[in-house]
């Protein structure tokens, strides 16, 4: 993906193919990273470029370990 609003179309054209199939488990995984993919540009509406999934992550989890950034 180049730009995060790709992802989130990409993202919605599976949903709506797993919900036609019935892939409960992908149905889940997707709608999960849909949400987290809509809220990180929310909090980043300046943002075009597709997030990786650690700076969702740590977007959405900052007190998390892997996201601590220590200044030397």
């Amino acid at each position: 993906m180049n730009t995060i609003d790709e992802h989130i179309q990409k993202d919605q054209t599976e949903l709506e193919a797993a919900r036609a199939s019935g892939d409960l488990a992908k149905l889940r995984h997707l709608e999960g990273e849909l949400h987290d993919l809509q809220e990180y540009k929310q909090h980043h509406p300046e943002e075009s470029k597709d997030p990786t999934s650690l700076e969702v992550y740590c977007d959405l989890n900052p007190e998390a370990p892997e996201c601590r950034v220590y200044d030397d």
